[in-house]
């Protein structure tokens, strides 16, 4: 039975960064609350392995030579400790009390493996139009962004839950990564829920706002392909035509992108059979 219930349970904050050879970026984190309330582990990709840390208890780095935020990712999961983890950035700021929130969602929701949260602008306004139902499907998933994910440790690490290296920021397909992580847990029947509740800000300048561009459709095709099969260039086309409608591309833009995702789609399938 899972213990999120009990006062004591244990949030774990898993931030991914690079090159960094000091803490000072932890500041503006936590800058409306008090750093030290919980456990914190940092994976800074980096070739500096004599960086160090102050032993503080609560603040755990782990130096690494490589790139990928999806392994990035990975590595943290695999080293958290607590009951539940929260997926995070370097360039995100938590609202007051953030934990709080966090918590008590888990505490009103025993049944959740995963909830996710808000996260507004640096203005104030939220960050994307979010769903009105509190059930994720699989057009909800489409709307979070990974530094809202909040996980029961237990439920991802016994499920074999991990973040698809071929997708993130330093992959060969270079979003998509969270959507990839929450769809394979749905697949596994986890229990993912939306809380409407706001729990840090975000630069509005963020690889989720970046929609029209080239490395997103390259990875759409590939995402596409993975879910879709066949009915992906359906799907990539219909994507296309949804960027030009919102004006993310103009009607000059619309073969090239097109073509760019399907490229995207050749990509996955080439390194799909590799894989096997």
């Amino acid at each position: 039975m899972s213990n999120v219930n009990n006062k004591n349970i244990s949030l774990e904050i898993l931030i991914s960064t690079k090159g960094r050879d000091s803490l000072d970026f932890l500041r503006n984190i936590f800058v409306n609350n008090n750093s030290h309330s919980n456990s914190v582990l940092i994976i800074n990709q980096t070739e500096n392995s004599n960086f160090s840390c102050p032993s503080t208890g609560k603040i755990k780095l782990i130096n690494k030579n490589e790139i990928g935020l999806s392994k990035s990712r990975n590595l943290a999961i695999h080293s958290s400790t607590a009951d539940i983890c929260l997926v995070a950035d370097d360039d995100i700021v938590y609202v007051k009390d953030f934990d709080k929130i966090i918590l008590n969602a888990f505490s009103n929701n025993p049944n959740a493996d995963i909830i996710t949260f808000m996260m507004k602008d640096f203005d104030g306004k939220l960050f994307k139009q979010y769903p009105k139902k509190k059930l994720h499907d699989k057009n909800t998933l489409s709307s979070v962004n990974s530094v809202v994910i909040a996980f029961k440790r237990d439920s991802i690490i016994s499920n074999n839950i991990k973040f698809d290296n071929n997708f993130g920021l330093g992959s060969i397909f270079q979003t998509a990564d969270e959507y990839v992580f929450l769809r394979d847990a749905m697949n596994s029947n986890l229990n993912i829920i939306f809380q409407n509740e706001v729990i840090l800000s975000h630069d509005i300048i963020s690889s989720g706002k970046d929609a029209g561009s080239d490395r997103v459709l390259f990875a759409k095709g590939a995402l596409f392909y993975k879910y879709y099969n066949f009915f992906s260039f359906f799907k990539l086309l219909h994507y296309v035509y949804l960027m030009f409608i919102f004006k993310y591309i103009s009607i000059t833009e619309v073969i090239p992108k097109y073509l760019t995702g399907l490229r995207g789609i050749f990509q996955y399938i080439k390194v799909n059979n590799e894989n096997k």
